[in-house]
């Protein structure tokens, strides 16, 4: 699509004036010229993916690549997902997304102009009778996780040693704990998150059981209780004024506490007087600046692994 621009049209004498005819001759000619202003914008492509988690259940994803990008190239690659909840596995296997839709640069996209790949919108699947879903959390958030970057891996695109994991909300919970229960990633930013889950007893989600029918589970879910596995790097950013009672401001600050407390690498975050979704231009803009300055950091520069660091944990 061409960047709008005004044009002068003159319209003459009726082409058949004798038999009536509607149409007239004209002419047009351009006023203004103006330039794409993002032309750099142009050069990202994207791809719809489908593929299968372990189990054989249909998976997809959209699959960004960044300006100037060749095929073949292995680049920094970056997951975004937010798990959803779903009793019945056909109704899991839905393909969704588009790559026929026009490319919206927001927050964690625009690290595309970075030199990041972006597996956007994976997903994430938890299925399971609601009654005893969460049961295998874990377990299906891991097998979602590794079809997603396998995936990515195969196609030629994503660097294995160089992937990072980002989400929103119940997302920032995924990253938190695709951090703390595998070695997929090299790090991760988690933003408004809930990050123990017996802050919030009386359920969760699709979790119905309160944490004394099911303290099992809200312990497994809850990467706080974790935190001295969580030895990867995680930038944990969260509204000062988050009013959701899941993600209360106090679920980031004691996660960033105890991953501290236990010689993990972290930031804290706190965006002043913004609640779950972030508003302010300013506030938008400090996001994607310490998220880039995060992930350039400990993904796209990150050293080598160790053979201790590739251990299962």
């Amino acid at each position: 699509m061409d960047p709008p621009n005004a044009f002068l049209r003159t319209v003459g004498a009726p082409l058949d004036a004798a038999a009536g005819e509607a149409a007239f001759a004209s002419s047009s000619a351009a006023i203004t010229h103006i330039p794409d202003p993002t032309p750099v914008v142009r050069q990202i492509k994207k791809r719809l993916v489908k593929y299968k988690r372990a189990d054989g259940l249909d998976l997809s994803f959209t699959l960004y690549t960044p300006p100037g990008y060749q095929e073949g190239q292995r680049v920094p690659t970056i997951l975004y997902a937010y798990p959803l909840d779903y009793a019945d596995a056909s109704k899991a296997g839905q393909t969704t997304g588009s790559q026929e839709t026009f490319t919206r640069l927001r927050q964690y996209r625009l690290l595309l102009l970075a030199g990041y790949a972006i597996i956007d919108n994976a997903a994430f699947p938890i299925v399971g009778d609601p009654k005893k879903a969460y049961d295998t959390y874990m377990e299906q958030l891991v097998a979602d996780a590794k079809a997603a970057v396998d995936e990515a891996v195969r196609l030629g695109v994503a660097d294995p040693e160089r992937i990072g994991v980002t989400g929103h909300s119940h997302g920032a919970l995924m990253t938190a704990n695709l951090l703390a229960h595998s070695d997929l990633f090299r790090a991760g930013v988690a933003t408004s998150g809930s990050y123990n889950k017996t802050l919030t007893p009386f359920g969760f989600q699709s979790e119905q059981r309160s944490v004394w029918e099911a303290q099992d589970v809200y312990l497994k879910v809850s990467p706080f209780f974790y935190a001295d596995k969580m030895k990867l790097p995680i930038l944990i950013v969260h509204g000062a004024d988050d009013a959701n009672p899941g993600t209360t401001p106090l679920q980031a600050s004691k996660l960033y506490e105890a991953i501290r407390g236990n010689g993990g690498t972290t930031r804290l975050v706190m965006l002043p007087h913004e609640p779950h979704w972030y508003a302010a231009k300013e506030s938008n803009e400090q996001l994607v600046y310490e998220m880039l300055r995060w992930f350039d950091t400990y993904v796209k520069n990150a050293p080598p692994r160790t053979p201790a660091a590739t251990a299962a944990p």
